[in-house]
């Protein structure tokens, strides 16, 4: 596909910009910026308190920093427990765990069956809202699909200025409700327009968990197993949350400070989320294991896959940035929870797929990757790593049968939940007090010149 021409001034401009955003790295130390909002131990830099989620994996003591199993709780609930209390009474726990990160509490049972109730009769989308905001107006990217759809459910709410509790909440289950639909039938309109495949719409079923209602809308009734309904709402728990920290759910606290609606905010948040860099990893990862799989001959040969490891490390394999995708994180180190609740499901749905053979491949880098990222590195360099939740939920989605242009609007499906709280936090607790921090400006002191002057 030939690139359009750019006009010369634009490649002016372009120039100019490159030259005139250019910081001296020795100025962040001078000026002690914490790039990132890192502090030098790779820990994150300390904005803000809340009581929705924490992400634990390492501790501090005085200056130093002494990696720890990882843990990530839900309202002071370990989300392991929570899985596995799900897992123990056999029913599909995402729903309780909207409920919980909204309200600080687990529901019984009369106040879930009311919740869950509630929320089915909120996930229809009206037929001429859908045709006119997803069907007609297409869309290349799932992702902007979501948020021109949020966007535009603006107009349909006659509150949608509202800030007081009883309205942010009314507004926040409308959107957890609606974000499986919207997303499905983005997800079809792209097929249809781009990939000319037949265009399916199927309604959802106000019974159904969210999880089961989604791969209804994705693949019809009877289509997906019951495993695969399982391990998509245990892949919905993990990604529900992860503390105040994260980019989108930093994103959303920054937008709601300014007293912007609850729409505006939730899409800024998905347009955080749709950057690479935060929500495209599990897409990286399979691209990665496609690679290892055309050109390691023997999967179950460590060291034929150390070797082949080693040369992506090099940048010498695969797409030539350095990167073991899935392996590393900014908070876990010894281990990643998500990651070894999400893995011993995968493994049982490899086994119904026939895939056994790949997923033990997946274990083997899994084992392999941190002590041979530490022995690159070296132990003045190197911290602590572990394989992170996208190493396999990748591999999962693709089992099931979800096309990768679905992964992010998938993991946007989960932490709407987890958004639409700290949204809440953030508006209840400290309204009225701005997010703004502070920029020291570094650019060079010049004269004004008059135009006829200038070169």
């Amino acid at each position: 596909m030939n690139k359009p021409l750019v006009p010369s001034i634009v490649k002016h401009l372009a120039d100019a910009v490159v030259k005139a955003s250019k910081i001296e790295p020795e100025l962040f130390d001078k000026y002690s910026v914490k790039r990132g909002l890192r502090n030098a131990d790779h820990s994150g830099v300390l904005v803000g308190l809340t009581n929705v989620g924490d992400v634990v994996g390492y501790k501090k003591e005085g200056d130093a920093v002494y990696p720890i199993d990882g843990k990530l709780i839900y309202r002071g609930i370990d989300v392991e427990s929570l899985v596995k209390g799900a897992i123990d009474q056999k029913y599909h726990g995402f729903d309780e765990v909207v409920y919980l990160l909204l309200s600080g509490k687990l529901p019984n049972t009369q106040e879930l069956s009311e919740f869950m109730k509630y929320i089915g009769t909120l996930r229809e989308l009206p037929d001429d809202f859908t045709n006119s905001m997803i069907l007609s107006n297409k869309g290349q990217n799932v992702m902007n699909m979501l948020a021109r759809t949020v966007l535009g459910l603006y107009n349909l709410d006659k509150n949608s200025e509202d800030n007081s509790p009883e309205n942010l909440v009314s507004q926040s289950l409308n959107l957890i409700a609606k974000f499986p639909t919207v997303i499905a039938y983005s997800y079809h309109s792209m097929r249809h327009f781009y990939q000319r495949k037949t265009l399916s719409i199927r309604h959802p079923n106000p019974s159904l968990s969210t999880a089961e209602n989604f791969l209804l809308m994705m693949k019809g009734a009877g289509k997906y197993t019951q495993l695969e309904a399982d391990i998509l709402d245990l892949a919905l728990i993990l990604h529900a949350d992860h503390g105040g920290g994260n980019n989108s759910t930093f994103t959303i606290r920054v937008t709601s400070s300014t007293g912007t609606d609850t729409y505006s905010a939730v899409a800024s948040a998905i347009s955080s989320l749709k950057g690479p860099l935060h929500g495209g990893a599990n897409h990286e990862v399979l691209c990665m294991m496609d690679n290892i799989k055309e050109n390691v001959k023997h999967w179950d040969n460590k060291k034929e896959v150390t070797n082949y490891l080693i040369k992506i490390l090099n940048k010498k394999a695969n797409d030539g940035s350095g990167k073991i995708y899935g392996i590393g994180h900014a908070v876990y180190t010894i281990s990643d929870p998500r990651t070894i609740l999400l893995k011993k499901q995968a493994r049982e749905l490899a086994k119904e797929k026939g895939r056994l053979e790949e997923f033990e491949l997946y274990e083997m880098i899994e084992k392999l990757a941190p002590q041979i990222f530490y022995d690159f590195k070296g132990d003045k360099v190197a911290k602590r790593v572990c394989a992170n939740i996208d190493f396999y939920s990748g591999f999962v989605y693709n089992c099931i049968g979800i096309k990768e242009p679905l992964y992010t609007p998938l993991f946007a499906m989960s932490r709407i939940a987890g958004w639409c709280s700290h949204r809440l936090e953030e508006l209840t607790f400290d309204s009225g007090r701005i997010i703004r921090p502070a920029y020291k400006n570094v650019f060079p002191q010049q004269s004004y010149t008059h135009l006829k002057d200038r070169v």
